[in-house]
């Protein structure tokens, strides 16, 4: 590929270029080979501009800026980080043009949603990708990170995996749509099949600053979408279907709390699993519908991915018929023992995840414990909320750690305490697995264990090193040391 070739469509490059050979594209100087197209992109910490005349020296075959720096092989555009997915679904050959995209975004609930979707697809016959918190997963086989991914990958990662999906034949595509990767334009102008909003609340406001400039982040979903999905019990998701209606998107509304396009009513929650009627006013139809995720969040996300896979053609009967035989997700209220106490483990890492994990069980027990912590250089804010809401529903805390990162571990536990009610049973410790250990050894008969944030990870984000920490494990060889069974 030439960059002329490379560039048609996207912006004009000077007529001297159009000839060069192009053999990859990157925004990353440690990525740079000869031949590599480097995009000069400007973020919080570094600017690729600072480098452009040296990633031409180590054989470069252009840099695209969007400052004029005088360099003999530059192009320069109006915004480069806009335009750098554009170049990369060019060179990868326009992948998802063979790919039917679903994403989701929202604070909670985005992986459920997004791997139920996969689920249903696959359970009807169709091979399918997914790309999330959990791992990536191109249509053979999930390949978990192990190192901490992004909810969404940077635009290189994204398209590689993208013409992946495409060349093995995968034909649909869910994934996870993150607050960061869309303020940061890492999809090219992709037109997604079917759009979810799950809801919002508080959590990267570190990195968005207010709520409002979080909720415009995630509502730009809504613009690359064909059709949007929203849940309209949240706030949030009011205003998104509002903006949906004045903007000429069609959007499909969802609740389990009133009525809607398509709203959950008669719900019944068991302890693993939850049943409901499906109902669609405009059709006068509803469907009878049983999932093995309890809780009225799952409700919620069950839905939004009936709707979604509904849109994309499947008939409503086939993807209830799927979804009851859904195997759950992946450290979303996953049971990790159970016998004369119980250990389930959740993603659940802000004060609304926790308001709807610990709310849900609560109900199932006598007595419950929540082993949680907040994670170190994120969002401060969140902490105290975690705190309260977590002393509102538990029995007992155990306040630890949670990715400290450079962060001292003790300030995040200071600030999770503060919002914990004098008086309340709680304890401390810097080291997660003496928390888990902790929980484990005073568990008392019918007792509940939930351990709140890690979810699905196996390492602990410590430094700069992801350490390995998994709590299935370390739960598991607890009990066989015991001979507990």
């Amino acid at each position: 590929m030439t960059l002329g070739e490379l560039f048609s469509g996207i912006t004009e490059i000077p007529q001297e270029l159009t000839e060069i050979p192009v053999t990859g594209v990157t925004s990353d100087n440690r990525e740079v080979e000869p031949g590599f197209l480097f995009v000069c992109v400007k973020g919080r910490a570094f600017d690729g501009h600072s480098v452009a005349e040296k990633m031409l020296a180590q054989g470069a075959c252009a840099v695209v800026t969007e400052q004029k720096l005088g360099l003999a092989r530059e192009i320069n555009v109006p915004e480069s980080r806009r335009l750098y997915p554009e170049i990369l679904s060019a060179f990868y050959g326009r992948p998802t043009r063979r790919l039917t995209l679903g994403a989701v975004t929202g604070t909670n609930g985005k992986t459920t949603t997004v791997n139920l979707c996969a689920q249903i697809t696959r359970a009807l016959g169709h091979q399918t990708g997914v790309i999330g918190t959990v791992g990536c997963d191109t249509g053979r086989g999930l390949k978990y990170s192990h190192d901490g991914p992004p909810t969404t990958p940077e635009p290189r990662k994204l398209y590689q995996l993208f013409r992946e999906m495409a060349d093995i034949g995968t034909e649909y595509c869910f994934l996870e749509a993150s607050s960061m990767a869309l303020a940061q334009h890492r999809f090219a102008a992709e037109s997604f099949a079917a759009g979810a909003f799950t809801n919002l609340t508080q959590d990267h406001l570190d990195y968005h600053g207010t709520m409002e400039s979080y909720y415009l982040a995630k509502r730009m979903l809504a613009d690359m979408s064909r059709n949007m999905v929203v849940n309209i019990d949240d706030e949030y998701g009011r205003r998104t279907a509002d903006y949906c209606r004045s903007s000429g998107i069609p959007a499909i509304t969802t609740s389990v709390c009133g009525e809607a396009d398509y709203f959950a009513e008669f719900v019944r929650l068991e302890p693993h699993g939850a049943q409901f009627l499906l109902t669609c006013p405009q059709k006068q139809k509803s469907w009878t519908a049983k999932i093995p995720l309890t809780g009225m969040y799952n409700v919620s996300n069950a839905v939004q991915a009936a709707v979604m896979c509904h849109l994309l053609g499947f008939p409503m009967e086939d993807v209830l018929a799927a979804l009851e035989k859904s195997p759950g997700v992946a450290g979303r209220l996953e049971t990790i023992y159970q016998g004369r106490f119980t250990v389930i483990r959740d993603y659940a890492h802000t004060g609304d995840g926790l308001d709807k994990l610990l709310s849900t069980l609560r109900p199932l027990t006598g007595r419950l414990t929540a082993v949680f912590g907040a994670a170190g250089e994120r969002d401060a804010g969140k902490r105290p909320d975690m705190g309260r809401i977590a002393a509102e529903y538990a029995d007992r805390l155990i306040i630890t750690t949670d990715n400290p990162r450079h962060e001292p571990p003790q300030q995040t536990i200071d600030d999770v305490r503060r919002g914990v009610p004098a008086g309340k049973p709680c304890e401390e410790f810097i080291d997660r697995r003496a928390a888990i250990y902790r929980a484990l050894e005073t568990a008392q008969d019918g007792e509940l264990i939930a351990l709140c944030g890690k979810g699905h990870e196996d390492y602990q984000a410590i430094g700069d090193e992801n350490v390995p920490f998994d709590e299935r494990e370390i739960v598991l060889e607890w009990l066989r040391n015991h001979d507990i069974t």
